[in-house]
């Protein structure tokens, strides 16, 4: 694959969203799993795969300190901080 290529799919798996991601995820483990791809092939969806990955854990990241920014109020009530404060 070209670096152009590369680049234009890291690129793309920026814009996936964390189901998409996965699913592209376990499509190319089962894949290397069959072992039947070659060899060249077979390293580039492993580098795809391991860029997919860190897409997954940033954005279960994401959602975690979303989730961690949730406060309980003083008087009982819940309530969401902005993660992105404009």
């Amino acid at each position: 694959m070209k670096a152009t290529g590369n680049a234009e799919q890291t690129d793309s798996i920026q814009d996936l969203s964390f189901e998409e991601a996965l699913e592209q995820l376990e499509a190319i483990v089962r894949a290397l799993e069959s072992g039947q791809g070659e060899l060249e092939q077979s390293i580039n969806q492993y580098a795809r795969g391991a860029e997919l990955k860190k897409h997954c854990e940033e954005k279960l990241e994401n959602a975690r300190a979303r989730i961690e920014k949730i406060v309980m109020t003083a008087d009982g009530r819940v309530s969401a901080e902005d993660m992105n404060p404009e």
